[in-house]
């Protein structure tokens, strides 16, 4: 059974491992043992209430419970850019105009940006390719927005998510190729390593600050911006389905979009609701599939299960109250699996 909890000084070997597959584009999740472990440290931390919510790096861990096994990671930042700068680019307009030729044009243009500084932010997301099947994505990507819905007091006003932006088969990037490479001096992989060790001066010292034309760029590297890597597709359909959308903020370096929302205008928080675990009765026809969480910070944990509330009592299985760490009268947050709506 797999069950997403917050994780624990010893799932640090099963981090690592996760993180050596997931190659480039993602700087939250390298595998640098001594990131990793400071990460880890920051998110134990963070769930034991030992630092301000501001600093606060929650990371959640998916195990199958059959092999003690970690399948899958995903986190929540309380906020972003405060001890480091956070750079997007801003997608903006620029209108040149004359009427004595008669020419009126509209151009597109980049614009470095630190507009989303002290957003909440959904990152580190992956999944090992062998369960990516059934609701285990889903169960992993929208467990974060469980969590929120719990507490939400701790994170932002405006909660945000950069998806990996679009990449070659060869992994190269043409947005990077066409823009960065310029300023930079470097390969792609190494600015994003730069980038994920915390190493961010360069950007303000590197990028021009004026805005850039988007036309001037060749056509593949235009085409790129706000498109996603080919596998995280489906991770940014599952946010959409869930309230973020794209509104013109993509990354500096392969322009993968910027996904936002007010962090009271999530489904999660609009369509949650505390029940009440009770002991296990007969399966309730046509019941659908739900999120469950318990309400514990420092022990949060979050499955999937077919089962109905009725009159606020969630009858479960003693199998499933155990994934949750939780007994007959606890409360549990609940959330259908799929809008409904």
């Amino acid at each position: 059974m797999l069950v997403v909890r917050a994780i624990e000084e010893k799932d640090l070997d099963g981090l690592m491992q996760l993180a050596a597959q997931v190659g480039g584009g993602m700087t939250t999740l390298k595998p640098d043992r001594r990131m990793l472990g400071h990460r880890v440290e920051l998110a134990c931390a963070s769930f034991a209430e030992r630092i301000p919510p501001e600093q606060r790096d929650y990371l959640f861990v998916m195990e199958d419970t059959a092999g003690a096994a970690l399948v899958g990671v995903c986190a929540i930042k309380s906020a972003v850019g405060l001890e480091e700068p956070f750079y997007n680019y801003r997608i903006g307009t620029l209108v040149h105009s004359s009427e004595e030729l008669n020419v009126f044009s509209r151009m597109e243009t980049l614009y470095l940006s630190n507009d989303l500084t002290g957003c909440s932010e959904l990152c580190s997301l992956f999944l090992h390719p062998d369960y990516r099947s059934g609701m285990n994505g889903r169960l992993l990507s929208k467990s974060r927005l469980l969590f929120i819905a719990q507490f939400p007091h701790l994170f932002a006003e405006k909660l945000i998510a950069e998806m990996r932006g679009f990449l070659r088969t060869d992994g190269t990037s043409p947005f990077w190729d066409s823009l960065g490479r310029h300023f930079f001096k470097m390969e792609f992989e190494r600015a994003d390593d730069l980038t994920s060790l915390g190493k961010k001066s360069f950007i303000a010292e590197l990028m021009p600050r004026y805005p850039l034309y988007i036309a001037c760029l060749p056509q593949e590297a235009q085409d790129a911006i706000g498109l996603v890597h080919v596998a995280t597709a489906p991770a940014r359909r599952l946010l959409e389905q869930e309230g973020m959308y794209y509104e013109g903020y993509v990354d500096i370096f392969d322009a993968g979009p910027v996904l936002q929302a007010r962090v009271r205008e999530l489904r999660a928080l609009r369509d949650s609701s505390v029940v009440i675990a009770a002991d296990f009765a007969a399966t309730v026809p046509g019941a659908q599939p739900l999120l469950l969480a318990n309400t514990s910070m420092q022990d949060f944990r979050v499955i999937a299960a077919t089962v109905e509330a009725v009159g606020g009592k969630l009858a479960l299985p003693a199998a499933e109250r155990d994934l949750l760490h939780c007994r007959e009268g606890d409360s549990l947050r609940a959330l259908p699996m799929n809008p409904t709506h």
